[in-house]
């Protein structure tokens, strides 16, 4: 069996992953603590284990690929294990270049396929609000766009 320090690094040849999720990859595949704790304290020296870099990453993809939200992107790294302030700093670093009216308007577009908020019944704008805000978006700006 592959020591803890060599399948490290073949799963983040893979994608990058959060320190926290890499340690329970490793715990998943019964790696002796010591090991895991001696192979995640190499990756950190080196920076190849970074949860700063994963957190952009992760703001970066939500946003811009999955047209999510600041709220549920925050929720999407903080489910990563990676601390609260960091995946606060990676999301307003990130959202600094996403305009947050446009992916709001685009999501909006993409769930009244073609019809107006006015043709809609009650039930049907309370569907779209809530999905919108599913997807991170605050009820003001949902409501606002409505």
């Amino acid at each position: 069996m592959a020591d803890a320090f060599t399948v490290a690094l073949t799963l983040l040849s893979a994608r990058e992953l959060s320190e926290t999720q890499l340690r329970a990859r490793l715990t998943r595949r019964q790696h002796d603590p010591d090991d895991i704790d001696t192979a995640i304290a190499r990756l950190k020296e080196d920076r190849t284990l970074d949860d700063r870099r994963v957190a952009r990453a992760l703001a970066r993809m939500e946003s811009a690929i999955k047209h999510r939200g600041r709220a549920r992107v925050i929720q999407k790294i903080r489910q990563a294990g990676i601390a609260s302030s960091i995946a606060e700093d990676a999301v307003n670093e990130v959202f600094e270049d996403v305009d947050e009216n446009e992916l709001l308007e685009r999501a909006l577009d993409r769930r009244l396929r073609g019809r107006t908020p006015r043709e809609l019944d009650q039930r049907g704008r309370a569907r779209i609000v809530r999905g919108l805000m599913a997807q991170g978006f605050s009820l003001e700006s949902i409501l606002k766009k409505l």
